[in-house]
């Protein structure tokens, strides 16, 4: 029996993302509710806090496949939760979302590891181009 495998990417359907655990830092209620729902309804299982502290404490004791954290104010309080995943697992994709882009902040986030700078909000679009580029070099295919 011969079967037809259809590439839907040609055809226009959307393509599955993958689905990974991520977690969501940021002192910004309406924005860390925003992301939230914006991660969920890609299928992404998400763990949130408000805490920059409290996402450093996760970030040691759980295994995520994606960190996004708020940078906070330009004094750049995301840093702890950016460093801690970096001491804990490098190959953990953190990306520093920002309210406006601040040349000092991102210049110390990416020397820290970081593996985007992004200005929020992230639109569905940009989401799922994070999601796609940081959890597909991730997961085995």
């Amino acid at each position: 029996m011969l079967r037809r495998f259809t590439d839907h990417r040609a055809v226009g359907y959307p393509q599955m993302l993958p689905r990974g655990k991520v977690l969501l830092v940021d002192d910004e209620l309406g924005d860390l509710a925003y992301h939230f729902r914006l991660l969920e309804s890609c299928g992404q299982k998400v763990l949130s806090c408000a805490a920059y502290a409290q996402g450093a404490g996760l970030v040691e004791c759980v295994t995520f496949d994606l960190v996004m954290v708020g940078q906070g104010s330009p004094a750049f309080e995301g840093r702890v939760v950016l460093e801690r995943a970096a001491s804990t697992d490098r190959s953990i994709p953190v990306l520093v979302l920002a309210s406006s882009v601040d040349m000092g902040c991102y210049l110390e986030a990416m020397r820290l590891g970081a593996a985007d700078y992004l200005e929020k909000p992230l639109s569905p679009t940009e989401m799922r181009r994070v999601i796609e580029t940081c959890l597909r070099a991730r997961m085995p295919s």
